[in-house]
């Protein structure tokens, strides 16, 4: 599965640099959508846009398999696992300091697609808001 990963992500990144694969999205858009607080725009809609897309429906069946597990792999590790990680620190930090206030600010990746530290948070009770560029905390 590793072999099979590392080729895929090394045709893709072949596949880009000679200009027969488009990249969803640039780092300007990111940029963008994440200090408009827009991170549910079209971009981000699919749950692993951190991690190269693996399945593709021009493998072989048996690859496609791999690719599928390799990418359920991904999300749950790298994505899920991670947001949950990350929520129950800060779960942990509020609830052992309740007369403190707390100032978090996460990368990106935290807040994209299913499973964001916020869903961690808002499923556990908390109340959560965005604070867009400009203002004043």
């Amino acid at each position: 599965q590793v072999l099979f990963a590392l080729n895929q992500t090394l045709l893709q990144h072949e596949s880009l640099r000679a200009g027969s694969l488009q990249a969803p999205y640039t780092t300007e858009d990111l940029i963008k959508h994440y200090n408009c607080g827009d991170l549910n725009a079209v971009i981000f809609n699919h749950d692993t846009s951190q991690v190269p897309n693996f399945i593709n429906t021009t493998l072989p069946p048996h690859e496609q398999v791999t690719a599928q597990e390799i990418d359920s792999y991904f999300r749950q590790e790298l994505i899920y696992k991670r947001n949950e990680r990350m929520g129950r620190r800060v779960m942990s930090l509020l609830r052992e300091n309740r007369d403190r206030s707390f100032f978090f600010a996460f990368g990106a990746g935290h807040f994209l697609g299913n499973n964001t530290v916020i869903d961690v948070l808002r499923q556990a009770g908390f109340e959560v808001e965005h604070t867009p560029p400009g203002q004043p905390i």
